[in-house]
């Protein structure tokens, strides 16, 4: 079965805004989103199982590979993007 994901209305509230490394709850994750102003956004682990968000993922590799010089994850796409696959 699919995983089910909330309306936009409610991904934005689950997408919290974060401004430290200690904003991030246990079972989720940092990650900065934005062609040229980087937001950072703390996801929940489970977002890891979407077929979107994979895809994102290695697009991120193949951008900036593994080292990645802020504190959370580097995703190369706009914010509404990221949204609208989140969702």
């Amino acid at each position: 079965m699919a995983p089910r994901f909330p309306r936009i209305g409610h991904a934005k509230r689950m997408l919290r805004q974060a401004s430290c490394s200690s904003d991030v709850p246990k079972g989720h994750f940092a990650v900065y989103v934005g062609e040229t102003q980087k937001t950072r956004y703390v996801v929940p682990i489970s977002f890891l199982k979407n077929s979107s968000f994979q895809s994102l993922l290695s697009q991120a590799e193949e951008e900036f590979g593994f080292n990645h010089p802020a504190s959370g994850l580097t995703i190369p796409c706009s914010e509404e993007v990221f949204i609208r696959l989140t969702c």
